[in-house]
């Protein structure tokens, strides 16, 4: 009756699989049984008290029935006639106590002293299973002296002295069908449970280790995804959940062999990229040279174009590294970064003349943020630059906008907050906004800025995430933990930059 062996290695011990007691439903059988062992141990004496208690209080009335034959006038009852009504009533003696003063009234002509004494006055069952077992193995030749309240006879007490062989044999006869009972009924209870258990319960739990062992093995394929049943029970639930898993599992894992795929082709892309790159470069240098209108208008363009191509080729390798290197956190003057990462991402200071992404922020230069600089510097380029690239892409902002910066410290944790005047997100790149290839806002885009930037906030035990975003702009907070005490002013901002 075991159920079937688990295909998993673990269940195997030297190529040959383990049927029982390894089962689950093997082991359920045999707690079934133990259980009502267990339960039989303790019901096997209560019924054999019960059925000794009932025939020592038949010999008692038994014996106030026989008194009533001697209770004639003295002298017409003789000696051998008593031993008669004893012998008929399976008794040795009978003795009643009435006014305090205890009357033999039947007693052979040699009577033997009892060996022990049951009073059913006062026995409680605990008493009346040890008294039970007792006799069981012990009576046979033994005189046992009955004391209880009288049911015919006035009187306070009527005490008999019985043989318990008689006793002993009827509880031998008695334990016997009850074992047998106890035994039939062990067996039907486990097999219907273990039936029950197996139909309901052990086989949709094979199935479903069968579908992980095989989608383990082989997450393509198709017989390893198990449908759902349908049950409505934590067992269907169970079903839900791992058809919900291995879908998941299996768009994940078709999504890391693209990236794998795109990560090699990119590498070897980029490496032929660097040379084109390089002699693109060597003509931007020489056209600046010319004093032809038209190629100075052209060249920055030009110059943005190819910016983007290798920004593009750099994100998708630092996704597809397997590792990011873990981040060195230590206090960083912000506003040096702020502005740094601004002169990276194309975003001019307050000082250019109109017509260019401005950065305007209030930050005092002495303030301080605990992150690693070159991390740091990565996220906030990575914010800037879509923030320049959504406003150059918006036709009523003309190319004009501003990216504002702030920092606001609360409970322990720098708060940097991005915001922009561009045009906003699109609602197809907000349900997938930090998503690798799904969050891009804007057509040709990989997605991977914003992604690599979570990641490395998240690096730091921080975040990053959108506040809001509509036609007014956008708002995204980079959350660092720690707040590192401001620079001592040492001269102002070259003081800051001499910390950074």
């Amino acid at each position: 009756m075991a159920d079937d062996a688990p295909l998993s290695e673990p269940a195997q011990r030297g190529g040959r699989r383990v049927l029982w007691p390894g089962g689950l439903s093997a082991r359920l059988l045999l707690a079934t049984l133990l259980v009502v062992v267990l339960a039989n141990a303790v019901i096997v004496p209560v019924l054999l008290a019960n059925r000794q208690r009932d025939w020592l209080s038949e010999k008692v009335a038994a014996g106030e029935l026989a008194s009533f034959v001697v209770s004639v006038p003295q002298g017409k009852v003789t000696q051998p006639v008593k031993q008669q009504i004893l012998k008929a009533a399976g008794l040795v003696a009978v003795n009643v106590q009435a006014d305090g003063v205890m009357r033999e009234v039947l007693a052979p002509a040699k009577q033997r002293k009892a060996d022990y004494g049951i009073d059913l006055r006062q026995e409680d069952l605990l008493s009346q299973m040890s008294g039970a077992l007792d006799t069981l193995f012990g009576g046979g030749d033994r005189l046992v002296q009955v004391k209880a309240r009288p049911h015919y006879l006035s009187g306070e007490l009527v005490e008999i002295v019985v043989p318990d062989n008689p006793l002993q044999s009827i509880l031998v006869d008695n334990a016997r069908e009850l074992l047998l009972g106890a035994i039939l009924t062990s067996v039907m209870a486990g097999a219907l449970v273990y039936l029950f258990l197996t139909f309901f319960l052990i086989r949709p739990i094979q199935r479903i280790t069968r579908s992980m062992e095989r989608f383990r093995a082989d997450p393509e394929d198709p017989a390893a995804h198990l449908p759902p049943s349908g049950r409505h029970d934590e067992i269907g639930r169970a079903e839900v959940e791992l058809d919900r898993m291995q879908l998941d599992l299996s768009a994940a894992l078709a999504s890391r062999a693209r990236l794998a795929a795109l990560g090699e082709a990119v590498a070897k892309i980029n490496h032929e990229m660097r040379n084109m790159l390089t002699s693109a470069q060597l003509a931007s240098e020489r056209l600046a040279t010319s004093g032809d209108p038209v190629v100075a208008r052209t060249l920055p363009r030009l110059e943005r174009a190819l910016e983007r191509a290798v920004t593009l080729a750099a994100n998708v390798l630092d996704f597809g590294r397997s590792e990011e290197p873990p981040p060195a956190p230590r206090p960083a003057p912000l506003r040096a970064a702020l502005e740094t990462a601004a002169e990276d991402a194309q975003l001019s200071d307050a000082q250019t003349p109109e017509g260019r992404v401005r950065l305007v922020t209030s930050i005092d230069e002495s303030a301080q943020v605990l992150a690693d600089p070159d991390l740091l510097h990565r996220i906030l380029v990575n914010l800037m630059r879509n923030a320049r690239e959504a406003i150059d892409g918006a036709p009523a902002k003309n190319g004009v906008g501003t990216v504002s910066a702030s920092l606001t410290v609360s409970d322990g944790v720098s708060v940097i907050r991005l915001a922009d005047d561009g045009p906003g997100l699109p609602e197809r790149a907000q349900a997938n906004l930090f998503q690798p290839f799904k969050g891009s806002a804007r057509r040709g885009g990989a997605g991977l800025g914003l992604a690599i930037s979570r990641e490395l906030a998240q690096a730091h035990g921080g975040d990053l995430t959108l506040v809001e975003t509509g036609p007014a702009g956008t708002v995204f907070d980079l959350r660092l933990p720690g707040a590192p005490d401001p620079l001592p002013r040492r001269g102002g901002r070259k003081a800051a930059e001499a910390g950074a």
